[in-house]
């Protein structure tokens, strides 16, 4: 498991990766990461996590961008102090690759909205890592 870590305006979002070889299958080929994220609140006020955008790559060449509301369903608000964290996952068709991407946050009481960075991290099978 490897952790990454990025701070933006007073935020920091950290990300620990692990390999899921019980939902992978190199025949496909199909190679599943889970991540695991949190976002620490480092400011005065709240914020309010909307929009995420990812971008992943893979050792191919191959680029997807992912986009949309929120994370996991939610769009949370996270008070000043405090930590939200979520799992999701990745499937891709190489042995190694990364993601990396942003949160549109809003700044809950100027009504401020701001980029947050996730920082770029590995997706990469634990026999590859020499």
């Amino acid at each position: 498991m490897s952790k990454t870590t990025a701070i933006t305006k007073g935020v920091l979002v950290s990300v620990e990766v692990t390999y899921q070889p019980e939902h992978s299958d190199p025949r496909i080929p199909r190679f599943v990461f889970s991540y695991l994220i949190t976002i620490e609140n480092q400011t005065k006020t709240a914020i309010q996590l909307l929009r995420r955008n990812w971008t992943i790559f893979e050792s191919n060449g191959t680029k997807r961008n992912v986009e949309g509301a929120g994370v996991v369903g939610e769009q949370p608000v996270i008070e000043s102090g405090e930590t939200f964290e979520y799992t999701s996952w990745c499937p891709i068709q190489n042995k190694m690759g990364y993601m990396q991407g942003t949160y549109l946050v809003k700044d809950e009481m100027s009504g401020e909205l701001f980029d947050i960075e996730i920082p770029r991290f590995q997706l990469v099978l634990p026999d590859q890592l020499n």
